[in-house]
């Protein structure tokens, strides 16, 4: 009898990381590559499952957005109103199910992230994951279950106070929707808008890390007052320096001013307990082996 594979399409804006894993959810191949036209993208992500058609059951996409979830919509499945260059209405699920006769689950990669994190996390059914990297997104869970109604939640553009310094200089970030929101101020991109300098250059005795950190914590207290999860996760290329989540977690408290009750800081802000970025893969593992078993 063959193994059961499950697949995972981790479709960002920077790269695509596809993986497929057993009953199990360990990784049976892992591979990435840029996200460069839908056509040539999309045409790699097919060649790879193509090798396990025999085997996969069903595949979750965990994808950059924003997305139509709406399985009563005309355009479920497919990646709306991005403004990365060419993919703005690309039918990313229609596209892979004209090639595979399985289920598809399609969600935000943040939520699949969100799912991973849950899944390692003992006794943990209330999650926020944010990814702070080139764009900001967020998927939360309450009692094991995405929030959202008519679409996913965009965490990142809601509007945050303006730092002091930004007050001064006049900068209001680097979205092209919004001027004054989450991810215009505090993705990777404000780093070299403000400086000049890409961020893995910036020094860490710089300024503008609290000015970042300013804007995370934010996004820290909108989760807490909103949602009240056990966990707020921060993932993505901007977290991954462990000055930041200190910077983070200095700034949340100020911000909260002993408002509402939280745990310890070092255990309710944290950075993600799935290695090497695989949260959202872990998660798509399971997304995965749910829309199997009920087809």
């Amino acid at each position: 009898m063959m193994t059961t594979l499950y697949g995972s399409l981790e479709a960002g804006g920077t790269k695509f990381v596809c993986a497929v894993g057993d009953a199990q959810f360990n990784v049976v191949e892992k591979v990435q590559f840029p996200t460069t036209t839908p056509q040539e993208t999309l045409a790699q992500t097919i060649n790879f499952f193509k090798k396990y058609a025999d085997r996969l059951v069903g595949i979750a996409i965990g994808s950059f957005g924003p997305i139509d979830i709406d399985l009563n919509s005309l355009t479920y499945g497919y990646i709306t109103t991005t403004p990365k260059p060419h993919w703005a209405n690309v039918d990313l699920v229609g596209t892979l199910a004209k090639q595979f006769d399985i289920p598809f689950y399609f969600t935000t990669d943040v939520n699949s992230s969100a799912f991973g994190e849950t899944l390692v996390r003992k006794g943990v059914n209330s999650l926020v994951y944010y990814t702070i990297g080139t764009g900001i997104g967020a998927g939360a869970i309450q009692n094991g279950e995405f929030v959202g109604g008519v679409g996913h939640t965009e965490a990142g553009h809601t509007l945050v106070a303006l730092h002091s310094e930004d007050q001064v200089n006049g900068f209001y970030g680097t979205c092209p929707f919004h001027k004054g929101c989450l991810e215009g101020l505090a993705a990777g991109p404000s780093l070299e808008a403000r400086t000049g300098v890409r961020g893995e250059l910036i020094g860490l005795n710089s300024n503008v890390w609290d000015i970042q950190a300013y804007y995370i914590a934010q996004a820290a207290l909108q989760a807490t007052l909103l949602y009240r999860p056990q966990v707020i996760v921060f993932g993505g290329g901007v977290m991954a320096q462990e000055h930041m989540v200190k910077r983070v977690h200095q700034q949340f408290t100020e911000l909260l001013n002993g408002y509402l009750p939280v745990p310890d800081l070092n255990e309710y802000i944290v950075t993600p307990a799935v290695p090497e970025n695989g949260s959202a893969t872990l998660g798509n593992f399971a997304l995965a082996k749910q829309v199997a078993d009920k087809f």
